[in-house]
């Protein structure tokens, strides 16, 4: 296997479109239990209020300045972590969560508990459930687990 060369950088306002096509296909590769009116609404959510603004943004990016997975955080909580589909399993996300916890201090994140992948990653990297909600942010029947590294 060959390894993928890559750098971490600040996301600029006008990557946004690119991430949203990111978040999209990370998504389909890892939420299905979403069904497709929960992606377009979700993906119509994250534009119309502008979620990309609200947090601080970091990338990887290949030797050709593609993204290929991208994290926002606030303060110490880790807001948002997505690889692209084809980019998953190749250590773009590990890279994303070593510099959010030894860069940005991340210690914790909310993850959808039925992203069992997602579960997980985190679980393997130290983070323990604190709390638990029936529903996700918007108040949807999605199970979201609070976690904090333990």
């Amino acid at each position: 296997m060959t390894a993928i060369h890559f750098t971490i950088s600040e996301v600029k306002p006008e990557e946004h479109d690119q991430l949203l096509d990111i978040w999209e296909s990370s998504v389909r590769a890892t939420h299905h239990f979403l069904k497709e009116e929960n992606i377009l609404f979700f993906k119509q959510t994250i534009h119309e209020h502008k979620y990309f603004e609200m947090v601080e943004l970091a990338c990887v990016k290949d030797t050709n300045d593609q993204i290929l997975g991208f994290l926002g955080t606030n303060a110490d909580s880790l807001e948002m972590l997505f690889v692209h589909a084809d980019a998953i399993g190749k250590g773009v996300g590990k890279a994303l969560l070593s510099y959010a916890l030894n860069t940005l201090k991340v210690t914790k994140v909310d993850v959808n508990e039925q992203n069992t992948q997602a579960v997980g990653f985190y679980l393997h990297h130290g983070f323990k459930t604190v709390s638990r909600s029936e529903l996700d942010g918007t108040g949807k029947p999605f199970p979201i687990l609070h976690m904090e590294l333990g």
